[in-house]
């Protein structure tokens, strides 16, 4: 889907290396998730039930913004 490809490529790019080991590997379960269920946790229309899905979808979130504002 070519939504969460413009959110998940960046955040691949810019933030994935410098995450904790715990968190990649959240992140990479993340990617295991339909993209419907993705989408719809990325623009908060629901929320994971899991805390560590709604970890990482904090964490993309606030890079989300950082580099926003970096670019700006």
């Amino acid at each position: 889907m070519l939504e969460l490809d413009l959110i998940l490529a960046p955040f691949v790019e810019n933030v994935y290396d410098s995450l904790a080991e715990d968190d990649q590997l959240r992140f990479e379960v993340l990617l295991e998730c339909e993209d419907q269920t993705l989408f719809m946790w990325f623009m908060q229309r629901e929320q994971p039930i899991d805390p560590n899905m709604q970890r990482i979808l904090q964490i993309i979130r606030d890079s989300r913004k950082q580099l926003s504002k970096v670019s700006s």
